[in-house]
């Protein structure tokens, strides 16, 4: 059998992009427990004066979330956003048609932009394109941006938010291309809303960015002819095309499962030369630059949301896409975080699906604390570490095939150069499931870096899952693992790990 190897090599001269912060947000949709239970909980002994659990947002601020993608989602595409402000006991409640439920709209659009701030975090509004369309998404904006002296900004400071939400990012719909979408449309259809929707919506605020829907999934049977479609019709008036995907170890083989990440890099691909081809037929000057709002592992909950949504229809908050996170699935994270990082010249944004309780990297049980599922570790390390200028790695690494991928490299790994604080981070994940690999990486570019500390994410068991009890999979220092000499980093990556890589300038 052939040895097992892993070879970089980096300099600051080879590089991919600047890192655009928003790549490492996140997404709260009225689903489940994300709001109500999630990030409000009045009466809960963490909660404020405004009734947000003190403990989540800790937990987000450790985080460092840049953006948040709100309110949907599915549940985008039935929201009457009038009945989400205004006097609390006025609003009415609703019968959800997204996922069954009901909402109360006592969290609504000025709530969730207090929270944001609390977060430290900006907003990235959807609007509904579904079972609504252009009059509504400008009255949205109208609300959320003017500054005064008009119907929707009056009624705002009426409201009591004298001052402008100021929301610079804003979707336009969810999800369209999907017949689950309550609104759904062909792609010429909703290219062309999207098209109007955008040309008006900047009339209002020519300083926002937005997003058109692409495709919900790589298996939809329209994937990427819709990209073609919808930008073909909205082109000339959009920033951002979006991409959607989650993955679940269905087939139970771990091997298999972690190499999904080669699939959602051919999905980037795909796109942008989708994106690109447009661009050349239009004759057009600016790149269409990619939003991956969504994307996480999502599977162990289905069963119990087909019952709960079945059987047991319109309840408030109920337990829906409670996903209890294991340690393959923490490792298939971390390598779409790489994947992500290495597509920075391309993807600006990204919203790891969802923040809190629904398919979440933070849980919260209703009378207990808020806790860290293991998909929260290689989310943090990316977002505090993984900021500055992402770099072409020149990977060499061994490979082996799987079920149903072939020359799967053994070492997947990224590199981000913070050039504002001399530091360099990489990124590895050590896909080979028994043995241990050497990664060798070349620093001469380097010159005078040292070795701040090499952080390790692994266990002996796949299915290890964390809990309010505690904390089975957790990041520990790997210390003795590297050794840097004469620019030459070799860095022994455990078997089935994420390992997180610091150098720092000496002064």
């Amino acid at each position: 059998m052939d040895k097992k190897f892993a070879r970089l090599t980096l300099d600051p001269d080879f590089q991919i992009s600047r890192i655009d912060k928003r790549v490492y947000g996140s997404f709260v949709e009225h689903l489940g427990r994300a709001v109500y239970g999630g990030v409000y909980q009045p009466g809960h002994a963490s909660a404020d004066e405004e009734g947000f659990r003190r403990d989540v947002l800790d937990l987000v601020r450790e985080l460092q979330v840049p953006i948040v993608r709100y309110p949907g989602g599915n549940f985008v595409s039935n929201f009457y956003w009038e009945d989400s402000v205004g006097p609390v006991a006025e609003r009415p409640r609703r019968l959800e048609l997204a996922w069954r439920s009901t909402e109360t709209n006592e969290v609504g659009v000025n709530e969730f932009a207090r929270w944001a701030k609390k977060a430290g975090t900006d907003l990235m509004m959807a609007v509904n394109l579904g079972t609504r369309g252009i009059e509504a998404a400008c009255n949205l904006l109208e609300y959320c941006n003017h500054p005064s002296g008009t119907k929707y900004s009056d009624l705002r400071a009426a409201h009591g938010v004298k001052e402008p939400h100021d929301i610079k990012t804003w979707c336009l719909g969810n999800e369209m291309d999907g017949p689950w979408q309550v609104g759904h449309k062909t792609a010429r259809e909703y290219g062309r809303l999207a098209d109007e929707t955008a040309k008006a919506l900047r009339q209002i605020d020519p300083s926002i960015e937005l997003v058109v829907c692409g495709s919900s999934n790589t298996g939809m049977p329209t994937y990427p002819q819709w990209e073609a479609t919808v930008l073909e019709e909205a082109y000339n008036s959009v920033d951002y095309i979006s991409l959607h995907t989650y993955y679940g170890n269905r087939l139970n083989d771990t091997a298999n499962f972690l190499a999904y990440s080669d699939d959602m890099d051919r999905f980037i691909k795909t796109v942008v030369s989708t994106c690109d081809f447009v661009k050349a037929k239009k004759r057009a000057k600016k790149d269409i630059m990619l939003s991956f709002d969504e994307w996480n592992v999502w599977f162990h909950s289905d069963a119990a949301d087909s019952d709960t949504m079945g059987n047991r229809p319109w309840s408030v908050a109920p337990h829906l896409l409670e996903d209890q996170y294991n340690f393959e699935d923490a490792l298939l994270v971390g390598l779409m975080l790489i994947t992500l990082i290495k597509h920075s010249d391309r993807v600006r944004m990204a919203c790891l699906a969802q923040l809190v309780n629904v398919i979440a990297p933070i849980m919260t049980e209703e009378n207990g604390p808020a806790w860290r599922q293991t998909i929260y570790y290689p989310y943090l390390h990316a977002s505090k570490y993984g900021r500055g200028v992402a770099l072409n790695t020149a990977l060499r690494s061994s490979k082996h095939d799987t079920k149903e991928f072939t020359d799967v490299t053994d070492v997947e790994a990224a590199a981000v150069w913070n050039d504002e604080e001399d530091e360099l981070t990489i990124f590895a994940v050590n896909r080979d499931l028994t043995g241990e690999i050497t990664l060798e990486t070349d620093l001469r570019g380097f010159v005078g870096y040292e070795l701040i500390e090499h952080i390790a994410l692994e266990h002996g068991d796949f299915k290890a899952v964390n809990s309010a009890a505690g904390e089975t999979v957790a990041p520990h220092a790997a210390s003795g693992q590297d050794e840097l000499d004469g620019g030459m980093l070799k860095s022994r990556l455990g078997a089935a790990s994420w390992n997180v890589i610091r150098l720092r300038k000496s002064k």
